[in-house]
């Protein structure tokens, strides 16, 4: 069997693993491999085209992992709209009791909300301080 062959198939081993793993790993191991190949192909010989092989996936490996490394660390998520005001304080304006449906608060920032407790038997008086726990729609759901 000629060596392009199995450089051929290395390559596309290596690229299949790479595919299950995702952390950049055999990639460059993959890249080589078919260099080698493409060498193969040209007529050099088997120990040429291992020399390419491992050169080359060298070479990958010392000057795109460190690049890959870099981009797959991302921020943290910023969070905007409703889910920004989860964790904020807020002032209720009105009397909260979720079996009379009533009650609202001024969330920091000056934003008024219907509100209710996110415990259905607290009732929480006006010119409490609560935490806003989670947004429902528009109804933010608040607690002590």
């Amino acid at each position: 069997m000629a060596g392009w062959i199995l450089w051929v198939v290395a390559a596309c081993l290596f690229g299949l693993g790479e595919l299950h793993t995702g952390g950049f790993y055999l990639l460059p191991f993959a890249l080589g491999a078919a260099l080698a190949a493409v060498v193969a192909v040209l007529g050099v010989g088997a120990l040429l085209s291992g020399v390419v092989f491992v050169a080359a996936s060298g070479i990958v490996v010392l000057t795109l992992r460190p690049v890959a490394r870099r981009h797959r660390r991302l921020p943290p998520a910023i969070r905007t709209g409703a889910a920004a005001l989860v964790g904020r304080r807020a002032t209720v304006l009105e009397r909260i009791v979720n079996d009379e449906g009533a009650g609202c608060v001024r969330i920091e920032g000056g934003e008024v909300w219907t509100a209710r407790s996110f415990d259905d038997d607290e009732v929480i008086e006006a010119g409490e301080h609560v935490e806003v726990v989670e947004i429902r729609g528009a109804t933010a759901l608040v607690m002590h």
